[in-house]
């Protein structure tokens, strides 16, 4: 994974009030910590930080933050991104610093690749995770997980176990879930399910009249 460069200040104040005072300025409270790392108070441009997450459809971004004039940048990734639930804007966010020569566990968005022959038949495609957590060094999260769906019919069936990790990359899941998946159409299904209880109403008609 690419890391971004992100440019930061040193933070001079804490509080309600000054915050709303550096959003009015495009720039908006952060805070870099990390373990064994001593919390340090940052302000980090709006607009940049808005054009980097556009740029990059991964859910978790490397990047290199450089903070003010303190000596070199500090490899860190989005820990949490606090949003207005109204307007959408950016109001808080905070860089969780990482060790690039130790493994940590990330979420990668999956990705689905080709048309299954199922769905050609008129089956439904249903991603049931959208993301997996994945354990890897930091330069080796991958973009996404590439999910190639073309042999996979109705009622057919991805689970995570079925799929191959790359490089020294690898899946934390404990248990073997279902990932991606072909299923019948609701209404189709619907169908077959009265044809079945019709079926099983003449098979009692047909016992019952026997009996008397």
């Amino acid at each position: 994974m690419e890391l971004h460069e992100l440019k930061t200040n040193i933070r001079e104040s804490t509080g309600n009030g000054y915050a709303r005072a550096l959003r009015r300025q495009g720039q908006m409270p952060a805070v870099l910590y990390g373990k064994g790392v001593e919390p340090v108070t940052l302000s980090v441009n709006t607009r940049d930080l808005e054009l980097l997450l556009k740029k990059n459809r991964a859910s978790q971004v490397l990047m290199n933050l450089v903070v003010g004039n303190t000596g070199a940048p500090r490899s860190a990734m989005i820990k949490e991104l606090q949003v207005d639930p109204v307007s959408r804007n950016f109001l808080h966010v905070d860089f969780y610093e990482v060790d690039m020569t130790k493994k940590i566990t990330v979420k990668v968005p999956v990705a689905i690749t080709g048309i299954s022959k199922g769905v050609e038949l008129g089956g439904i495609l249903q991603l049931i995770r959208k993301e997996l957590e994945v354990i890897c060094l930091p330069q080796e999260i991958p973009n996404s997980i590439d999910i190639d769906v073309t042999d996979l019919n109705v009622g057919d069936s991805i689970h995570i176990n079925d799929i191959s990790a790359e490089g020294n990359t690898e899946f934390s899941a404990d248990v073997n879930f279902t990932v991606v998946t072909v299923v019948v159409p609701k209404r189709e299904a619907e169908e077959v399910t009265e044809e079945e209880a019709a079926e099983e109403e003449a098979v009692e008609a047909e016992a019952g009249g026997g009996e008397e």
